[in-house]
Protein backbone atom coordinates (compact mmCIF):
# COMPACT_ATOMS: atom_id res chain seq x y z
CA UNK A 1 0.00 0.00 0.00
CA UNK A 2 1.19 3.29 -1.09
CA UNK A 3 -0.04 6.00 0.81
CA UNK A 4 2.60 8.61 -0.09
CA UNK A 5 6.19 8.71 -1.72
CA UNK A 6 7.59 9.47 1.50
CA UNK A 7 5.00 6.89 3.25
CA UNK A 8 3.91 3.03 2.49
CA UNK A 9 3.63 -0.15 3.78
CA UNK A 10 1.07 -3.04 4.26
CA UNK A 11 -1.97 -4.05 5.72
CA UNK A 12 -2.52 -7.48 7.29
CA UNK A 13 -5.87 -8.63 8.97
CA UNK A 14 -6.45 -10.72 11.73
CA UNK A 15 -9.39 -12.45 13.43
CA UNK A 16 -10.99 -8.99 15.21
CA UNK A 17 -7.82 -6.43 14.10
CA UNK A 18 -5.77 -4.84 11.67
CA UNK A 19 -2.15 -4.90 11.08
CA UNK A 20 -0.46 -1.74 9.20
CA UNK A 21 3.24 -1.83 9.40
CA UNK A 22 4.60 1.23 7.79
CA UNK A 23 7.50 2.91 6.61
CA UNK A 24 8.98 6.51 5.76
CA UNK A 25 7.88 9.47 7.08
CA UNK A 26 4.50 10.30 9.04
CA UNK A 27 4.43 14.14 8.56
CA UNK A 28 2.59 16.84 7.05
CA UNK A 29 3.05 15.73 3.24
CA UNK A 30 1.87 12.47 4.05
CA UNK A 31 -0.93 13.10 7.32
CA UNK A 32 -3.74 13.45 5.40
CA UNK A 33 -3.51 10.62 2.73
CA UNK A 34 -2.63 8.46 5.89
CA UNK A 35 -5.74 9.97 7.80
CA UNK A 36 -7.78 9.30 5.25
CA UNK A 37 -7.00 5.38 4.10
CA UNK A 38 -6.94 4.02 7.96
CA UNK A 39 -10.21 6.36 8.79
CA UNK A 40 -12.25 4.13 6.17
CA UNK A 41 -10.30 1.40 7.52
CA UNK A 42 -11.61 1.74 10.93
CA UNK A 43 -14.99 2.10 9.66
CA UNK A 44 -15.08 -1.10 7.25
CA UNK A 45 -13.37 -2.88 10.27
CA UNK A 46 -12.35 -4.99 11.98
CA UNK A 47 -12.44 -2.50 15.15
CA UNK A 48 -9.07 -2.82 16.41
CA UNK A 49 -6.30 -1.45 15.20
CA UNK A 50 -2.32 -1.82 15.56
CA UNK A 51 -0.02 0.16 13.86
CA UNK A 52 3.64 -0.76 13.39
CA UNK A 53 5.56 2.41 13.50
CA UNK A 54 8.73 0.80 14.64
CA UNK A 55 10.45 1.23 11.10
CA UNK A 56 9.02 4.95 10.72
CA UNK A 57 12.03 7.81 10.62
CA UNK A 58 9.99 10.45 11.72
CA UNK A 59 6.76 11.67 13.06
CA UNK A 60 6.10 15.42 13.17
CA UNK A 61 2.94 17.34 15.17
CA UNK A 62 1.01 16.62 11.76
CA UNK A 63 1.73 13.02 12.27
CA UNK A 64 1.07 13.08 15.75
CA UNK A 65 -2.23 14.94 15.18
CA UNK A 66 -3.61 12.19 13.01
CA UNK A 67 -2.44 9.53 15.36
CA UNK A 68 -4.58 11.27 18.17
CA UNK A 69 -7.90 11.61 15.51
CA UNK A 70 -7.34 7.88 14.66
CA UNK A 71 -7.54 6.26 18.61
CA UNK A 72 -10.89 8.75 18.72
CA UNK A 73 -12.16 7.13 15.49
CA UNK A 74 -11.11 3.69 16.47
CA UNK A 75 -13.06 4.34 20.34
CA UNK A 76 -15.99 5.34 18.51
CA UNK A 77 -16.16 1.88 16.62
CA UNK A 78 -15.73 0.04 20.08
CA UNK A 79 -12.53 -0.37 18.90
CA UNK A 80 -9.12 0.01 19.83
CA UNK A 81 -5.65 1.71 18.25
CA UNK A 82 -2.44 0.67 19.32
CA UNK A 83 1.20 1.57 18.22
CA UNK A 84 4.48 -0.24 17.55
CA UNK A 85 7.09 1.99 18.64
CA UNK A 86 10.31 3.20 17.84
CA UNK A 87 12.97 4.91 20.63
CA UNK A 88 12.64 8.16 17.84
CA UNK A 89 8.62 7.98 17.96
CA UNK A 90 8.93 7.18 20.95
CA UNK A 91 10.58 10.08 21.76
CA UNK A 92 7.84 12.67 19.96
CA UNK A 93 5.54 11.27 21.43
CA UNK A 94 6.77 11.34 25.08
CA UNK A 95 7.23 15.14 24.50
CA UNK A 96 3.82 15.81 23.98
CA UNK A 97 2.52 13.25 26.85
CA UNK A 98 0.83 11.35 24.71
CA UNK A 99 2.30 7.77 25.48
CA UNK A 100 -0.94 6.55 27.70
CA UNK A 101 -3.36 7.63 24.95
CA UNK A 102 -1.71 6.34 22.10
CA UNK A 103 -0.88 2.89 23.59
CA UNK A 104 2.38 2.40 22.74
CA UNK A 105 3.85 -1.01 22.75
CA UNK A 106 7.16 -2.13 22.65
CA UNK A 107 6.45 -5.20 19.52
CA UNK A 108 3.43 -6.47 17.54
CA UNK A 109 3.24 -9.38 19.28
CA UNK A 110 2.39 -7.87 22.72
CA UNK A 111 -0.08 -5.51 20.96
CA UNK A 112 -1.96 -8.70 19.45
CA UNK A 113 -2.28 -10.05 22.90
CA UNK A 114 -3.85 -6.75 23.86
CA UNK A 115 -6.36 -7.26 21.22
CA UNK A 116 -6.57 -10.72 22.25
CA UNK A 117 -7.41 -9.20 25.71
CA UNK A 118 -9.97 -6.71 24.63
Amino acid sequence: MNLTVSLRGTREVGNNYQLFRLIGLLDAFSEATFRKVLTKCIEDGPRHVILDLSKIDFVDSSGLGALVQLVKKAQSFDGTLQIVSNPRVTQTVKLVRLEKFLSLQPNVDGAIENVKDA
